[in-house]
């Protein structure tokens, strides 16, 4: 085996193949037994031996399952992590510029990573974060520095992809999802989903979490102890999101945490707002296939001008049914839904971006990560517990992301004034009033 594949990673394999790795291989236990229960090495799930046994007492964790089998017959191999890596002077390929308020959280950003702290962005959707870490990862990997850029999401990361590699022209960085065929390498940067993090360990000099607040991440013990696992110890980790959690405020405002916070999008406008539409008739309507005339009224003027749209349901159930409804209301037009389990979903989010069909209606899904600029947003059933106040946050931040078209219509379809929505709506103007201030004091200036 070529021992770059174990720098920083902890393999597991059968107990009795510690002879086809490495002779300097570290081999330790993956599965820790103490009286009745058992503790995962890999994910830190803690159950008792009943509910996860095997013959001749051995026992497996069935919490990180999917990513191949761990238990009492098989170890972890691990190698170090030495930084071998090719010195480059700038690894900085891109040429954009930042704005005045980016270019401020940059700089926070590149001193936080350079001390390896602990720290929060906090930062509307649009404003550009991603640029924003560039200066900062650029000083990182001068440094000879190991860097990930983790997501929960898939759609991020491989988003986030293209970007990286265009940022970055010369540095060899790989790609890890659970969807991907192509094996795993030895790069200085990783951008890959927080499941994926359950294979490293002390791996990455600085470690940036993106979408911290998002499904599954959020209150997952296991990604949060993968988390903190993946990183050196006295490593750095910077956590990104547009709607953070009480747990991480909480950790900022008691000094645990740094933060930074940016209220305005980079184009410098504030985000759209939303618009309700009440529709109290709405599920006996769409029993019957039917949408809701306001909302059927409003497809149609977009669809006939050539406005592209994004439409949200709360359900995979809900796609077949508003599918038909549509293409009932407006004979002769292509619905094309998506959601998580769609064999074609990144098929389907291409064509969108490449601007081939004109709209999608989909799940909670695209509520964040995904870019199409010049989009109106409509959701249909809002109230629905489904959907949280900070998914219903970023489902608005898709509109207006674009400097040619930096506003745009969020329009939500309730049947009563839910407390998600009512949350959704206090917090959009809550940073809108933020970025008016910001707003005044630039045009002061």
């Amino acid at each position: 085996m070529d021992r770059k594949l174990l720098f920083g990673r902890r393999v597991i394999d059968g107990v009795s193949a510690v002879n086809s790795y490495p002779n300097d291989i570290v081999a330790s236990s993956s599965i820790v037994i103490t009286g009745k229960y058992i503790r995962c090495g890999r994910c830190n799930y803690v159950i008792d031996t009943k509910k996860t046994s095997l013959p001749n007492d051995n026992y497996y964790c069935p919490a990180c399952i999917m990513l191949g089998r761990n238990s009492t017959l098989t170890q972890f191999y691990h190698l170090p992590e030495v930084n071998q890596f090719k010195h480059q002077d700038n690894p900085l390929t891109w040429q954009g510029k930042l704005s005045v308020l980016q270019e401020k959280c940059s700089e926070e950003i590149t001193n936080c990573l350079a001390t390896h702290q602990k720290h929060l962005l906090w930062a509307v959707t649009g404003a550009g974060k991603t640029e924003m870490l560039f200066n900062a990862i650029n000083e990182a990997l001068k440094r000879n520095e190991r860097i990930a850029i983790a997501s929960p999401r898939v759609d991020v990361c491989i988003e986030l992809f293209p970007r990286l590699q265009a940022a970055f022209a010369d540095i060899d960085m790989c790609l890890l999802h659970g969807r991907q065929s192509e094996p795993y390498r030895y790069t200085q940067l990783t951008i890959c989903t927080t499941h994926q993090l359950l294979k490293f360990y002390h791996a990455f000099d600085n470690l940036i979490v993106d979408e911290v607040d998002s499904f599954p991440y959020a209150d997952n013990q296991q990604l949060y102890f993968a988390t903190e696992n993946a990183v050196k110890v006295g490593g750095g980790i910077l956590y990104l999101t547009a709607t953070p959690g009480k747990k991480l405020l909480a950790r900022a405002k008691c000094g645990k945490l740094g933060i930074s916070y940016l209220p305005l999008r980079y184009h410098g406008y504030l985000l759209p707002e939303i618009t309700v539409k009440l529709a109290p008739k709405m599920q006996g309507n769409l029993k019957n296939k039917k949408l809701p005339v306001s909302l059927a009224r409003s497809i149609k003027q977009r669809y006939v001008k050539g406005q592209r749209f994004l439409l949200f349901v709360p359900r995979i159930a809900d796609l077949s049914i508003i599918k038909v409804a549509i293409e009932k209301e407006i004979p002769g037009i292509n619905c094309v839904t998506v959601h998580a389990a769609d064999a074609d979903r990144l098929e389907k989010v291409k064509a969108m971006r490449e601007e081939k069909i004109s709209f999608l209606v989909t799940t909670s899904i695209l509520e964040r990560g995904v870019t199409f600029p010049g989009i109106d947003v409509l959701v249909l059933g809002a109230d629905d517990s489904v959907f949280s106040a900070s998914a219903l946050v970023q489902i608005a931040g898709r509109v207006g992301r674009s400097s040619d078209r930096p506003t745009g219509d969020v329009l939500f379809w309730i049947s009563e004034y839910a407390q998600n929505v009512r949350s959704a709506i206090h917090q959009i103007k809550f940073v809108n009033r933020k970025g008016r201030v910001i707003q005044r004091e630039l045009y002061d200036m």
